[in-house]
C-alpha cells in the first residue's frame, strides 16, 4: 500500500503541511510512524479523508438536475472575447480550468474576472495517468 509524507499529502489535498499535521493531530486524519520514524499517511486513508473532505464543496443547486459528475469550484482568473465566442478560465484550487463558450453566455450569467463559477466537465474521453511504475 502506498503511503504519503506530510508534505505530500498536503500538495494532494490543496493545503499546507501545518493543516495536514493539525488534522492528524487533531484525529481527523489518521497517520503512523514509518520504520524510520517519519509521520506517514496511507494511501487508502488519505483517499477516503478528501473524498470526505470534498462532499458538498461543488454541490448541484437542488433545482438542477444533471448528470455531470465532475465540478470545479473556483474563481474566475481571465475571460477573452470575441465578437461570437469567449475563453473563459476558472482556478479551482490548484486546477486551471479553461473553457471556451459564447460570449452571449459569459455576458448572460455575469462572467468576469473576480467572480466566483463553477466549472462542470462531462466527457467521453478522460485520462488517467500516474507517475513511474508501482510504489
Amino acid at each position: 500500500m502506498p503511503t504519503y509524507s506530510i508534505g505530500q499529502a498536503a500538495e494532494l489535498l490543496g493545503v499546507s503541511s501545518e493543516t495536514v499535521r493539525r488534522w492528524a493531530d487533531g484525529g481527523q486524519l489518521g497517520m503512523r510512524r514509518d520504520g524510520g520514524g517519519n509521520r506517514v499517511i496511507d494511501g487508502v486513508s488519505l483517499a477516503a479523508f478528501a473524498k470526505e473532505r470534498a462532499a458538498g464543496l461543488h454541490p448541484v443547486p437542488g433545482e438542477v438536475l444533471t448528470s455531470v459528475r465532475n465540478s470545479f469550484a473556483g474563481i474566475v482568473t481571465k475571460v477573452t472575447m470575441d465578437d461570437v465566442i469567449a475563453q473563459v478560465e476558472i482556478q479551482s484550487g490548484p486546477h486551471r480550468l479553461v473553457s471556451v463558450v459564447s460570449r452571449e453566455a459569459v455576458e448572460e450569467l455575469g462572467i468576469e474576472v473576480g467572480v466566483t463559477a463553477t466549472a462542470r466537465v462531462k466527457s467521453t474521453h478522460v485520462h488517467v495517468d500516474r507517475p513511474g511504475g508501482r510504489e
